[in-house]
């Protein structure tokens, strides 16, 4: 062995030892004759010491190291005099006797510091660099701690974990496919999995009871800080199940995560919400119910008094900011113009003050008079000092955009604490929704959740209106505005499951095509079973306090999906292409 001690593991009681300790060189500084070297490894960092009567040679060698050299130092664990409180091993340093240059380094392109001065594409670049950085040396232990108590958890509740292939076929699931040309079946292609589903529920025709797997799934979608084409879900089913047996059982799983990685208690039993009273009160379908400041609809009063805005629309919503009624104008015109921004797609922005000395003031107190104004206050719960902000237009849309706002809000207010986990469960969504582009519908989730039985009346219906009315056998895990998980109840008998592939336009042929191994295998006595899936990526980065997941997987894409460090995706030459029976089309320029 190089080493006999890590670097962070050396403390007071062990002065008088003689050690070997190996690593990379994090900075060196001399200083009245001495030198010292502060030798880092993923356990922490040890101060060593040349002293200014050191032999010659020792002192030499010290001062031609450079920033991550790495090396291998002998010496003897003294007391520091000058101790360091900020570092575990500060009460202690190593008087060198030797030092053993294992690798030279070039000087790195950024330092090798918590607070790195490399940009994001520099450190990009060099990610075997910058995963030296302590920051995500941590990120990486809390995935791997998270990972390790997952697997405690499930296997102590009769899970196995059982792996599924990555090359399969392609099946719609809401995102395209990435997908890999089969050079012995040519003409023909794998797709990698969007998520294991139709071979989890296999696995449950097959009579294995309790499956899970911490597995990768790819997406070719569009990225943003926390989506990557390629991502980890604790991917789990069980077999004679009912809703409320899978929520116990994955809500004991994440409290048993808060306990054991943050030693965080977190309501039991976790509070659910049903769909529609998220969009209503929240404007989202993973409200973050951290901080109030709930959404109210007051079309009724707001409708009736000349105003257009308010008048011609089906739908007026308000939610009351607390103490902001003392923000100048310049903060409600910079409002007015988030909210317009094609993200968030509102046209306009109405307020009202609530003065702290009883006063009533508004954006459109030409239409409304004081006793007016009050009623709205009233229907919102504002009280003096608050702001009252109102949006209107087609319900759905206005209360997604008072959502955002919502958020918005509760960043700009510091309501949104990365130590504060408010955990809830999501409830009762519409298993349908209406495509307007291909003018059909859609199954929300997947096309094997099951109808809640009590609307089953509904599902059979050729009424439009019925098949709104019909919710899914389904369950979101919601934390901090964050969709952490989602399942449900699997459709396992091959009637529901006909219907629901002639409700979303699958024929028999194509259904047989995609899925009929699974169609039959319902054929064999499927049991009832259902399931979930976590992001593990996302679980990572809100336990960590982080707003990307990117620090938590060791080798991220960036925003164009290209990871600048390996390369890829890259140009392949022609004899592969050739191999594969491929041709590659020249992509036309705009304009031609």
């Amino acid at each position: 062995m190089y080493r006999d001690h890590t670097c962070g593991e050396l403390r007071i009681s062990d002065v008088g030892k003689k050690v070997t300790l190996a690593g990379w060189v994090q900075r060196s500084r001399k200083l009245g004759g001495m030198t010292f070297i502060d030798l880092r490894d993923r356990y922490g960092i040890t101060q060593l010491v040349v002293e200014a009567d050191a032999p010659k040679a020792l002192v030499d060698a010290a001062n031609e190291l450079g920033r991550e050299f790495v090396i291998q130092a002998v010496g003897e664990v003294v007391e520091r005099s000058n101790k360091n409180a900020k570092m575990p091993t500060g009460d202690v340093e190593i008087k060198l006797q030797s030092i053993n240059v294992l690798n030279a380094s070039l000087t790195p392109p950024f330092t090798i510091e918590e607070n790195t001065d490399g940009g994001e594409d520099l450190r990009a670049k060099f990610r075997y660099l910058d995963l030296r950085r302590d920051p995500l040396q941590k990120a990486l232990q809390l995935r791997h701690n998270i990972c390790q108590e997952v697997r405690k958890y499930l296997s102590d509740n009769n899970f196995l974990e059982i792996e599924t292939p990555f090359l399969i076929n392609s099946t719609p699931e809401g995102a395209r496919d990435f997908v890999v040309p089969s050079r012995m079946n040519p003409g023909t292609f794998y797709a990698l999995p969007q998520s294991p589903q139709t071979l989890k529920q296999s696995l449950m025709v097959a009579g294995m009871d309790r499956y899970f797997q911490i597995v990768k799934c790819f997406r070719d979608e569009d990225l943003r800080a926390d989506r990557q084409p390629e991502f980890t879900q604790i991917d789990c089913e069980m077999s004679f199940v009912e809703q409320e047996d899978v929520l116990n059982m994955f809500e004991g799983m994440m409290r048993h995560l808060f306990k054991e990685i943050l030693n965080v208690d977190v309501a039991n039993p976790l509070p659910r919400m049903t769909w529609s009273d998220a969009m209503d009160k929240y404007g989202s379908d993973k409200p973050d119910i951290r901080f109030g400041m709930l959404i109210h609809e007051i079309t009724p009063l707001a409708q009736g008094h000349g105003f257009g805005v308010f008048d011609n629309v089906p739908y007026v919503g308000a939610i009351a900011v607390g103490g902001a009624a003392d923000w100048s104008r310049k903060q409600t015109d910079e409002l007015t113009d988030w909210v317009k921004r094609p993200q968030v797609g509102a046209k306009g922005l109405v307020y009202i003050k609530m003065g702290e000395d009883g006063s009533i003031k508004s954006s459109v107190d030409k239409f409304f008079s004081p006793g007016d104004l009050q009623k709205i206050a009233d229907a919102t719960s504002a009280v003096k000092g608050d702001l009252i902000l109102m949006l209107s237009g087609e319900k759905r849309q206005t209360q997604v955009q008072l959502g955002q706002l919502r958020i918005e809000l509760g960043n700009r207010c510091g309501l949104r604490k990365t130590d504060v986990f408010a955990p809830l469960w999501l409830t009762d969504f519409p298993l349908f929704e209406w495509n307007d582009e291909e003018n059909k519908w859609d199954a929300m989730h997947h096309p094997f959740t099951a109808p809640k039985p009590e609307h089953l009346q509904y599902y059979y219906s050729d009424k439009p209106e019925d098949i709104l009315k019909v919710c899914a056998n389904a369950y979101d895990f919601v934390l901090n505005g964050n969709e952490l998980g989602g399942g449900s109840i699997r459709i396992h008998d091959p009637k529901t499951q006909e219907r629901m592939f002639q409700i979303i336009g699958i024929g028999p042929e194509e259904a047989q095509r995609k899925f009929g191994f699974l169609i039959n295998s319902f054929k064999y006595g499927a049991p009832p079973h259902g399931g979930l899936a976590f992001g593990l990526d996302r679980i990572c980065s809100l336990f960590g306090g982080s707003d990307s997941i990117r620090d938590y997987i060791a080798f991220p894409k960036n925003n164009q999906g290209k990871d600048v460090m390996l390369g890829a995706p890259s140009i392949i030459d022609q004899k592969q292409l050739d191999e594969l029976c491929l041709e590659l089309r020249k992509q036309e320029q705009e304009g031609e």
